[in-house]
């Protein structure tokens, strides 16, 4: 089984723990939520959205497909390596109660940042370590964090992970989504402690 290169120093260089990573932030409500939406790719996306899906102030997470070259993908294209989509997830969360920052953070600890093209024993292409950004403000934090890590050298290899404007959103076919969780089982790629329940 592989082992994650250190993710618990990635955590205590970023000053949190697990426990603080997940904890809300209390910001009294007094509008309806502005919710906001985040897109990363960090492997076999069932088990992204496993993970996020279990974060406090995570409203949806979905998988699906993002960067290719054509419209519509299927899994059969993206698994072609010929249209270059990522295998991604899109977050819905709500700021009050989960910051991007940490949406960002956990990424970095949740799969290995430094394979290019692949996460343990699913290589391609569409399982590269991505970054999509929605605005300047989240893309000023995701690279904030990875040089903050790429500094410290938390990872004995350098950090692969890109990170780009987000393009469009392709939502995956309906079987691919809550795979595990309809399934009852757990992701094989993301070995680090699963995210807190809701």
């Amino acid at each position: 089984m592989r082992t994650l290169p250190t993710p618990l120093k990635a955590l205590a260089l970023l000053g949190l723990s697990i426990a603080q990573l997940f904890a809300a932030d209390s910001k009294p409500m007094t509008t309806p939520p502005k919710l906001e939406k985040a897109m990363f790719g960090a492997g076999c996306f069932w088990g992204v959205e496993y993970q996020y899906a279990k974060i406090p102030g995570v409203l949806e997470a979905f998988s699906g497909y993002a960067g290719g070259s054509i419209e519509n993908p299927t899994y059969e294209d993206v698994c072609s390596h010929t249209s270059g989509h990522a295998e991604v997830i899109q977050v819905t969360f709500d700021p009050a109660k989960i910051s991007y920052r940490k949406l960002v953070e956990y990424f970095f600890i949740m799969h290995d940042p430094t394979q290019v093209n692949r996460q343990g024993p699913d290589v391609g292409d569409q399982y590269r370590s991505v970054i999509f950004t929605y605005s300047p403000e989240q893309k000023k934090v995701a690279d904030e964090i990875k040089a903050t890590l790429t500094a410290a050298k938390t990872f004995a290899k350098p950090i692969a992970t890109k990170i780009e404007v987000a393009p469009t959103f392709w939502k995956a076919e309906a079987y691919h989504q809550k795979h595990y969780a309809l399934r009852g089982s757990r992701p094989y790629c993301h070995l680090v402690p699963f995210a807190e329940e809701k």
